[in-house]
């Protein structure tokens, strides 16, 4: 029985748009299995081999000078890529992470770029909270909040501090570690387990169980009823709703 396997992944970078040549300085993935968490994760930071903008600098607090004796993508591309794997990716806001991914991929080898999405679905949490929270705020900090997840120490945002807080938002925004799950045994993984829509599917699949009021109950409610019915002049609204 295959595993259901998913990687919950963070970036930081030097800025916000690669087309001016801006850079990842740290990659953090931390592991789910059957919805729980592992333990195991994939941390790097990065020597950018250039300067980091001043205002993603205020976000992360990475400092240029810090990352000077840290090695370069090129040199953690290949345990990264082991690490993800061909899995699901959890990702909020994923098209800033791929984007820099595929970026940095790209440099490696410009012939053939590795392009994260052709090998791993992707579920983007940033637009799952929108349809579930519209017009509300939907950044991790918030999503944290919603759904009491500690977030205590995040001071500056860090990239295995962030995938561990949106492993356990996704989680709860999807139905918890073990969602409409009944039995504690292994079971097959289902495509798109933990959307919206797979919920929906599921729930839809439980039978709702209504008890029937016995012989009894039934002609004392009866009695009940008729005391009404003559208490209020004939004005029951209970009788007029059985008619």
């Amino acid at each position: 029985m295959s595993a259901m396997r998913q990687i919950v992944l963070d970036t930081e970078t030097t800025g916000i748009d690669t087309r001016e040549g801006h850079r990842l300085i740290e990659v953090g993935c931390v592991e789910l299995l059957h919805r729980r968490a592992t333990g195991k994760h994939f941390h790097s930071y990065l020597n950018p081999d250039r300067d980091i903008d001043e205002g993603a600098q205020r976000v992360h607090g990475i400092s240029r000078a810090m990352l000077a004796d840290k090695p370069r993508f090129g040199e953690v591309a290949e345990a990264l890529l082991e690490f993800i794997g061909t899995d699901e990716l959890v990702i909020h806001n994923a098209t800033f992470d791929l984007g820099f991914l595929d970026y940095e991929f790209g440099l490696l080898a410009p012939e053939q770029p590795v392009r994260i999405a052709e090998r791993c679905s992707v579920l983007d949490t940033l637009p799952l909270a929108r349809k579930l929270h519209p017009g509300q705020k939907n950044s991790l900090d918030a999503l944290c909040k919603r759904y009491n997840v500690d977030n205590s120490n995040r001071e500056l945002h860090g990239a295995l501090l962030d995938a561990r807080l949106l492993a356990d938002v996704y989680l709860a925004m999807t139905g918890g570690q073990n969602t409409l799950q009944l039995d504690a045994g292994p079971r097959k993984a289902v495509a798109g387990e933990g959307s919206v829509e797979a919920i929906a599917a599921l729930a839809a699949q439980l039978k709702l169980v209504v008890p029937k009021a016995s012989e009894a109950e039934s002609a004392a409610h009866a009695k009940l009823l008729e005391l009404i019915q003559k208490q209020s002049g004939g004005r029951s609204v209970w009788r007029q709703i059985e008619e």
